[in-house]
């Protein structure tokens, strides 16, 4: 019996289905309080560690890091999460944008040396988990979506320009492309030295869940 009472076996799969729809059920309960404000940052994260622990996990399995860590933000058994969420008004159902991937505020500000920053942090996890919300007339549609990591990593011969006409400290960017097909644009902010991605294809990424949930 785990920590909650439950005799569930623990899952094979990390995003096993009790997982997934215990994860709906619980933001469901979060809009039966907050009608339309989708969870965020370490909302969202409560939220997935407590649906790990209610769908098979033992409560030691799971363990949350420091908020605004560099690291990983859950740890389930010995596998790494790093959890996302996009829930602006601009969310496109077919694209996904990755607002802050990862930070560099401090070293070289040049191609190889953003590439590899970008790679390392890649390395501090096994999944990223996002939570998505398209918004409606009448409902939010939500998608939880597994990002391939190996998508990610398609940066790692790519040489980033300049974009822009910001002054000062310019940003860097490139498209990444899987053939002929474009999967993606990143983008490394000279202002705030964020790494991030652009109009990543959801196509190239597995949809684990999706559905509506109604907004007055």
């Amino acid at each position: 019996m785990n920590a909650l009472g439950s005799s569930l076996p623990k899952p094979t799969d990390i995003f096993s289905a009790q997982f997934l729809t215990t994860l709906k059920g619980l933001i469901q309960t979060h809009h039966s309080i907050y009608p339309v404000v989708p969870p965020q940052g370490i909302f969202f994260e409560s939220l997935a560690e407590q649906a790990f622990k209610r769908s098979g996990w033992q409560a030691h399995e799971v363990i949350l890091t420091t908020p605004n860590s560099p690291m990983h933000d859950l740890k389930v058994g010995t596998l790494r999460l790093s959890l996302k969420t996009e829930t602006g008004k601009i969310t496109r159902k077919d694209a996904i944008s990755i607002t802050k991937l990862c930070t560099t505020e401090t070293g070289a500000w040049d191609s190889p040396s953003l590439i590899a920053h970008a790679l390392k942090h890649l390395d501090r996890y096994d999944h990223v988990l996002m939570l998505r919300a398209i918004w409606g007339k009448m409902a939010i549609d939500y998608q939880l979506v597994d990002i391939p990591l190996s998508v990610l990593r398609s940066i790692a011969d790519l040489t980033v320009v300049p974009v822009g006409r910001r002054k000062g400290r310019q940003s860097l960017g490139v498209d990444v492309f899987d053939g002929a097909d474009k999967l993606f644009h990143i983008h490394f902010d000279g202002a705030d030295g964020k790494c991030q991605i652009r109009g990543l294809t959801i196509g190239r990424c597995n949809l684990l869940l999706e559905w509506d949930q109604p907004v007055p």
